[in-house]
């Protein structure tokens, strides 16, 4: 399940300079929040996280990734079955079957057991 994270302009911030000076106060507001952005110039340059909030996106990374894998698993396994009629030794005749009927029905078709 995908951790939801606060959004960059929502985090606690400390300047460089203040990460470089005053490290203690900055571990302890990263271990409080779970995560701090670092600026230099009033623009945010990275974010500080804590390990267990760097582990939860690592492992929400590797289940969204399996995920897709299996998305895509399924969908090559419907491609290959599709495939393997158009393979057939009779396919080639169907489908030419099938243009030269150019929407032209053998039977008229029935709207339903009324009709």
């Amino acid at each position: 399940m995908i951790t939801a994270l606060p959004a960059l302009h929502d985090l606690p911030r400390q300047n460089a300079s203040q990460v470089k000076n005053k490290w203690g106060d900055v571990v302890r507001q990263v271990r409080q929040s779970g995560s701090v952005a670092i600026t230099h110039h009033a623009a945010v340059e990275m974010v500080l996280l804590d390990a267990a909030t760097y582990q939860r996106l690592t492992e929400d990374l590797q289940a969204l990734g399996a995920r897709e894998q299996s998305v895509l698993d399924e969908l090559a396994g419907r491609f290959d079955s599709r495939l393997a009629v158009l393979q057939k030794p009779d396919a080639a005749r169907q489908v030419g079957a099938l243009f030269e009927a150019r929407g032209k029905l053998a039977k008229r078709p029935k709207a339903g057991a009324s009709f």
